[in-house]
């Protein structure tokens, strides 16, 4: 019996009929949701206008807020770091956009216009090979059957066109909240930057005195997380984007700066972004020659081999790490969940989910150590526990 009631007292005594009674409040609360969700559309449309320019602006803070800590260590007003901080990078940008906008969109319109003449040219090389291989045989039945079973594909084509068409709408309303997002985020950018310290003060104010140094360690274990891997993540894109317009450049490849800045932008989603951005690459050079893949692969393996030896060990350091079997799984189900969104923040919300994991372990190794430290052998604790 005392063994029982230790056990009983161990997993919350008499909190655990309260946590219980949460729990079944909570349920019916999402069931009266799940009946009458309608009521809150307009609370969610708030939610989903704010979120995006929120989500910006923290990723600029994360990569903007060091340099300003800089400048006010350096005896200059946080107010004025910020502002020569924005207006110099802005100036920078609108240099580079001036100086590369002709260059990109000239190589992009050519891209866009030859990318199919490459897929069908691709398409009749394989085709060709496919006849002149050993697979020859069976290709003429292997068309046939394609054609029998598909043969109500320009049918199916144009049922897409028309949804396609029905869907404007909501290809206005993404153009839009992008619109707004990217006019809204520097104004959110500068508070952050200006008062977040303030801001989280005044977040921990609001909760309980027990709670506040928990708290405050799990928000500091969060920003030291997210901030290191977004830093990290952005400092070693641009590192590949710009090594891979170098090799690209050297070996000749059509294309190379758009080439360059799609496997920078993609490199951002670790292991799934680089196999997305050579794809593009690879067909180019396989139409160009045979010659050409060779040289795209030694250079891919090459950018590779740096970034993965030099780039992210040393930038990316030992802050975050995290096995690329969990990547890989936490990408594919944020991925399933969230679509794309879930793909580009799915690391990020992952690294928030193991600092709040890693301190309720925490919490229970503890109170495991209370109840039965003494009879079974304690926890190893660190030492500020």
């Amino acid at each position: 019996m005392k063994q029982s009631n230790r056990f009983l007292n161990f997993i919350g005594g008499q909190y655990l009929f309260y946590l219980l009674t949460l729990i079944i409040l909570i349920g019916i609360t999402i069931f009266i949701y799940s009946k009458i969700s309608f009521i809150f559309y307009p609370i969610i449309v708030i939610f989903s206008t704010i979120t995006p320019p929120i989500i910006l602006a923290f990723i600029a803070y994360y990569l903007l807020n060091p340099i300003v800590d800089l400048l006010e260590r350096a005896r200059i007003k946080r107010i004025w770091g910020i502002v020569i901080l924005i207006l110099g990078i802005s100036g920078l940008l609108t240099g580079v956009i001036l100086l590369t906008a002709p260059a990109i969109e000239s190589q992009v319109k050519e891209l866009v216009r030859n990318f199919p003449i490459y897929l069908s040219q691709l398409g009749n090389e394989i085709t060709s090979w496919l006849q002149n291989s050993f697979l020859g045989p069976y290709y003429d039945e292997g068309y046939n059957w394609f054609v029998t079973n598909f043969s109500n594909i320009p049918g199916l084509i144009g049922t897409y066109i028309a949804e396609a068409f029905q869907g404007v709408r909501n290809v206005a309303n993404t153009v839009t909240n992008v619109f707004v997002s990217i006019i809204t985020f520097p104004f959110i950018l500068f508070f952050l930057l200006k008062d977040g310290n303030r801001f989280r003060r005044f977040c921990l104010v609001l909760l309980p005195p027990r709670f506040r140094k928990d708290t405050n360690q799990i928000l500091k274990n969060m920003d030291t997380q997210v901030g290191s891997y977004i830093q990290g993540q952005i400092v070693v894109a641009t590192c590949i984007g710009i090594l891979l317009f170098i090799g690209y450049l050297i070996i000749g490849l059509d294309y190379a700066i758009t080439l360059a800045i799609m496997a920078a932008v993609t490199s951002v989603i670790p292991y799934l972004g680089p196999t997305i951005a050579i794809i593009p690459a690879i067909i180019i050079a396989i139409v160009d020659s045979p010659f050409m893949l060779l040289k795209l692969a030694i250079v891919w393996v090459a950018v590779q081999f740096l970034e993965g030896n030099f780039i992210s060990p040393n930038i990316m350091g030992r802050t975050m790490k995290i096995h690329p079997l969990t990547i890989i799984i936490v990408l594919l189900v944020a991925g399933n969940l969230f679509g794309i969104v879930g793909v580009i923040l799915g690391i990020p919300g992952y690294a928030i989910l193991k600092v709040i994991v890693s301190y309720l372990y925490d919490k229970f190794k503890i109170r495991y150590n209370q109840f039965y430290g003494e009879d079974y052998g304690a926890y190893d604790l660190p030492k500020d526990k």
